[in-house]
């Protein structure tokens, strides 16, 4: 513990030495030419969100598909999504468009390989082969994520998915299949994405895929599970799944293909709601349980000391030999920033038995929207430099890939989301901010390149720099002036202009809008 605050306490400092609470951001002008120039600048998507074809040429269901299917408040699923499986080439002609350097998308592991092992599906491998070469010979990078929520149903049904240690074995064999397929021209691979979300919300609180939860923990109802232990449990083989990935691509295919290998988490930053010593230390017992719980193993080869006293006997431990597995296993992070929480100390929920993961953590958590719009997240772009800066101090500055970073507005027919703009303006200054201040972020892509079907509403919420007419049969996509503003933003126009936010805001059309 004293090593976490210690670092805690040089977090807060440092960013107060840049005045965190926004006085700077926009004060100055800047250009995607103050980064540096092998910084790379995109945009992404998910399999199960995006590609649609769910029943089509081979792919089997998935923990997703089987989500959407029976979460009636999302009022819609994934079977169409935009269609990119169909619609590809469009999509690519609207990244060279857009000016994207590259492009995050994941592979759908039951398209690939539709009963979670075994063959691999030639029309699936068809699928993938074409985006990839496509992205490639438009000089776009593709970034591919293995596994994006959608684990095959087939491996859910027949041992339960993460709450197997089976899981490791499969997991391998579907990675291996893709680095051997498709290594040739991806140079950037993540294993998991956001593995502390997919731990808790689909193990604890079985608010997303698969939907385990239990009895008095979860959200909603779920027919399977167990919130005491499964979010551990889960958060182990995922972590012993991404390690034996990551080894056997380090050994057999790094040397000749030469690409990266990584990890991504959802990072919800949580800093003190007052300068209490009780809230400074929970804010920090916060981000152990939620960061810490896969990046001390990462780094260290360990769970945090007091996660480890916390859960007791719930919480897996690793043998010496998964420890020097897991300890060192990644070229790069990627992380998921959206918005940052305040947390204040409840130590009472350490008296609750049983507990689950959120009681562990003995913490509550408060999101401040004093600067969000009526329908989006909160613009507090100082939290990604806490972000940042806190994997530097506690974690030794690895190489960092903003992987997830948007605005969420209702979604409807408007083009002029000038809320996404400031946004993104603001965010992308707090970026430039921490690489200047020495982060070793490599990367920042916007979430999402399109308007896809959304975990947690489905088709009632937009993160995309293009709309979607899901009213149209050929769902046609339309720029948003987030996506002219991106646009000029990566073809280097100085940002931030005044000028451009009023135009936004008062025009009906896009066409007015200059650069």
């Amino acid at each position: 513990m004293v090593r976490v605050l210690t670092a805690l306490s040089l977090v807060l400092l440092s960013l107060n030495s840049i005045e965190i609470a926004g006085k700077v951001v926009g004060a100055e002008k800047y250009s995607r030419h103050d980064f540096p120039a092998d910084f790379v600048f995109g945009s992404g998507t998910s399999a199960y969100q995006v590609e649609g074809a769910a029943n089509e040429d081979g792919r089997t269901p998935t923990i997703f598909d089987t989500f959407a299917h029976s979460a009636t408040w999302l009022g819609g699923n994934g079977d169409v999504a935009c269609d990119q499986y169909h619609k590809y080439k469009e999509d690519v002609q609207l990244m060279v468009d857009t000016g994207l350097d590259a492009y995050r998308f994941s592979i759908s592991w039951a398209r690939l390989i539709p009963n979670g092992r075994g063959p691999v599906n030639p029309k699936g491998l068809e699928y993938y082969n074409n985006l990839i070469n496509e992205l490639v010979k438009h000089g776009i990078q593709p970034h591919v994520t293995l596994l994006h929520i959608d684990l095959p149903q087939a491996l859910e049904d027949e041992y339960g998915g993460f709450v197997n240690r089976r899981i490791v074995r499969d997991f391998k064999a579907y990675a291996e299949v893709c680095f051997q397929e498709f290594g040739d021209r991806v140079l950037h691979w993540t294993t998991m994405n956001e593995g502390n979300i997919f731990s808790v919300g689909g193990y604890d609180l079985g608010e997303s895929p698969p939907q385990r939860c239990s009895f008095p923990f979860g959200l909603f109802r779920c027919e399977r599970g167990n919130s005491t232990t499964e979010p551990y449990i889960a958060a182990h083989n995922i972590l012993l799944a991404h390690a034996s990935a990551a080894a056997l691509y380090k050994k057999k295919y790094q040397p000749k293909q030469h690409g990266f290998i990584g990890f991504n988490l959802l990072s919800l930053m949580f800093l003190p709601a007052t300068n209490s010593t009780a809230d400074l230390s929970a804010s920090q017992r916060a981000n152990e349980f939620f960061i810490g719980w896969f990046m001390d193993p990462l780094v260290f080869g360990d769970y945090p000391e007091i996660m480890k006293r916390t859960a007791g006997n719930r919480i897996p431990k690793f043998t010496k030999v998964e420890s020097r597995l897991v300890k060192g296993s990644f070229d790069f992070i990627g992380i998921n920033h959206y918005a940052t929480g305040y947390v204040q100390d409840n130590p009472s929920n350490l008296k609750r038995e049983p507990r689950d993961f959120v009681a562990d953590m003995a913490v509550k958590v408060m999101i401040n929207a004093e600067d969000a719009p009526p329908d989006g997240f909160p613009v507090m772009p100082w939290g990604l430099q806490f972000t940042l800066e806190y994997f530097k101090q506690l974690y030794d500055n690895p190489p960092m890939y903003i992987h997830e970073n948007g605005q969420r507005t209702d979604r409807n027919t408007t083009l002029i989301d000038t809320s996404r703009v400031e946004y993104m303006q603001v965010f992308i200054e707090s970026l430039l901010d921490s690489v200047r201040n020495g982060s070793n972020a490599r990367g920042y892509f916007s979430w999402s390149f399109l308007d896809v079907f959304e975990i947690m509403d489905g088709y009632r919420s937009s993160y995309g720099l293009y709309y979607v007419d899901l009213d149209d049969p050929n769902l046609t996509r339309y720029p948003k002036f987030s996506q002219h503003w991106y646009s000029a933003f990566l073809k280097g126009a100085s940002i931030p202009s005044d000028d451009v936010i009023r135009l936004g805001k008062n025009s009906d059309t896009l066409s007015t809008v200059s650069f």
